[in-house]
Parts: C-alpha cells; sequence; structure tokens
C-alpha cells in the first residue's frame, strides 16, 4: 500500500534570511504542495528559536487555509500544556469557519522551547505536561464531543459554533503520545526525524493494539521524516550537507539558523564530528525521486505507517521547491483532493 503524503513545515529560518523571508516560503511551498496533490500540511511550533520562525502555527494556518483549494492544513503540533484548552478550540473552530473540513490540529505535549520559554508561556509549566489527557479530554469535549457531567465549565461553549470540526492528532516521539492517542481513538503521528526512528515501530504498534475505536474509525498511524529529492545523487548530498551541520549543532544543544552549502563545507569537522555525519547520511531519506519513493514506502511499512509528513529544510528555496515537486511527481500525484483519515 503506498502512503498518502504529506508536508511538515517548521518555517526554518537560514543563514542570510530572516524569519519573515521564513514565513513567506512557507507560504508559498503550501501553495504548490496544494496544488501538486499532498494530502496536508502541517505548520510546527517553536518559541524562542533562532532555527525555527513557526511560533504561531493557528496564524499561518489561517493564512494558508486562506490562499488554498483542496489540502488539509493543520498543527503539528499545538504545544497544548502552554494554553487553554478552551482557547485552542475556539481558535481551531474559526480555522474551520475559513476552510471547513480542512483543519487538522496536531497536538503535543513538549514544550518546543526551553525551560524558562515553557514557563514565560505558562507559569504552572511544572505540572501542565501532567495534565496533557485532561487538557486533551477538555478541548474534544469543547469540540463537539462534551464535556463530562460534573466538570466546572460544563455549560461553557466554544465558539464560533459551525457545522464542521477539525480532526484532531496527537503527535509524540515516544509511547506516551501513541497511548494518549490510543486512549481518545485519534489518528496519531511519530516524529520518527527526532529520534532518528528510535522507538517508532514500538510506538506505533503500541498504538494500534491499546487503541480505543470510539469515532467510527480504527488507527490510523503516520510518521513525520526527514527527505529530500534531487535529480541527481550528488546534488541530492550537496543539499544534505547544511541540514547536517545544522543536526550536529542541535545535539549540542545549540539552534542556529540553517548554514549555506558554503558554511557546511568550510566548517572544520572533527573526527567524531565526520563520523556522526557519515551516521546520519546512511539514515538519510535523500536521493533522487524514485529512490527517495522507494525508501519512504519502505520505511512506512516496515515501521505501520498508513501516512508519512515529509519535513525538507533546505537552504535553497528553488531545490526546496524542486524537491517538493519531484517528490509529487514520483508518487504519482494528481493535485485531486486525498481521502482523509
Amino acid at each position: 500500500m503506498v502512503p498518502a503524503i504529506s508536508i511538515l513545515d517548521q518555517s526554518t529560518i537560514v543563514s542570510g534570511r530572516d524569519a519573515g523571508q521564513a514565513i513567506r516560503e512557507t507560504l508559498e511551498v503550501a501553495r504548490l504542495a496544494d496544488r501538486l496533490g499532498y494530502a496536508r500540511y502541517w505548520l510546527a511550533e517553536h518559541h524562542n528559536s533562532r532555527s525555527h520562525a513557526g511560533s504561531a502555527p493557528e496564524i499561518v494556518i489561517a493564512a494558508i487555509a486562506a490562499t488554498t483549494q483542496r489540502i488539509r492544513i493543520g498543527s503539528a503540533g499545538v504545544m497544548l500544556p502552554h494554553y487553554s484548552a478552551l482557547k485552542v478550540a475556539e481558535q481551531f473552530r474559526a480555522l474551520e469557519a475559513i476552510a471547513p473540513g480542512r483543519i487538522d490540529l496536531g497536538l503535543g505535549r513538549a514544550p518546543g522551547s526551553d525551560g524558562r520559554t515553557a514557563y514565560a508561556l505558562n507559569p504552572n509549566a511544572a505540572t501542565a505536561a501532567d495534565n496533557f489527557p485532561a487538557a486533551v479530554r477538555d478541548l474534544l469535549g469543547w469540540l463537539g464531543d462534551g464535556l463530562p457531567e460534573q466538570h466546572p465549565y460544563r455549560e461553557v461553549r466554544a465558539s464560533p459554533e459551525v457545522p464542521t470540526f477539525p480532526e484532531v492528532w496527537i503527535l509524540g516521539s515516544s509511547d506516551y503520545g501513541a497511548q494518549v492517542a490510543a486512549f481518545f481513538g485519534l489518528p496519531y503521528c511519530f516524529a520518527h526525524f527526532i529520534t532518528d526512528g528510535q522507538g517508532c515501530a514500538e510506538a506505533i504498534a503500541t498504538y494500534r493494539q491499546t487503541f480505543r475505536e470510539m469515532r467510527g474509525q480504527g488507527p490510523h498511524a503516520a510518521i513525520g521524516i526527514y527527505a529530500l529529492a534531487a535529480p541527481t545523487e550528488a546534488e541530492a548530498e550537496a543539499l544534505f550537507a547544511p541540514r547536517a551541520l545544522w543536526r550536529l549543532h542541535r545535539d549540542r544543544g545549540v539552534y542556529p539558523p540553517l548554514p549555506t552549502a558554503e558554511e557546511a563545507a568550510a566548517y572544520p569537522y572533527s573526527d567524531a564530528e565526520r563520523a556522526r555525519v557519515a551516521r546520519m547520511r546512511e539514515r538519510a531519506i535523500i536521493g533522487t525521486p524514485g529512490q527517495v519513493r522507494e525508501r519512504i514506502e519502505a520505511l512506512a511499512i516496515e515501521v505501520g505507517a498508513q501516512e508519512v509528513a515529509i519535513l525538507a529544510p533546505c537552504h535553497d528555496t528553488e531545490a526546496r521547491l524542486r524537491s517538493v515537486t519531484l517528490i509529487a511527481e514520483a508518487f504519482e500525484m494528481t493535485g485531486e483532493l486525498a481521502p482523509c483519515a
């Protein structure tokens, strides 16, 4: 079975360009993905970051929803511990009013930032993550499930009250998110690009084994991966080098803008760093369009995913747009509305 193919965008800030340009590039790529036939376009949430401009996915979702025709648009995800469940429900009901039947609400538990920033967003950050399941319950209640009989805010209604509802997902990089998704009978996406796949198959297996059908549909598992296509393997390798250097920085807790190919080539790699990059390259899904499709399909089968969301930050905007196009062509996308989960 060929997985559905979507895009995950962190609105990456690149060396030499600012955050505003990163957001505008996101809008451009989303419009292209809509024309090509990708299933979904998801926006990540990060705060206090020099690497990513996507601090408010709900705002960018609205802009994309207003300028696209068929693609589903959503968050991957809203970091729920930072916010009131009621406010998030109202934001995504408003998005449904803009693009009925095309909105996804992906929810995460991680801070998407450093600890200090988490407290700046929510002074109760010390306990908010522990309350994630209850917050998901409340959010689902305000989106249509209804709140429990004894809930103190049962009579509070989330507005605007529109006839359609966002599709709610749980996102994660461990068994925890898989168990929450299974408990509430929701679709689940594993952040493969964060863990390099570690724990992915196990989390999806846990999700499927413990899934409770509550909404008339069975389990639906997706993975978020890094993948990049170019006309030749050599070009794909060159485009991957800045991403590999950025990952070296990330693994040390440093989050700079994505470097240029020239900056990556000039970097004084140690022997240990060269070995680390070589290991990254072995796992990276990069190459010609045919090679990328083959590896994506193999990975989806290996871990049991029905859908794959591709993350492909690239310093060269034209190369990124070309990669999005080449992958669409490799998967023989038609531009028609893909079926939802």
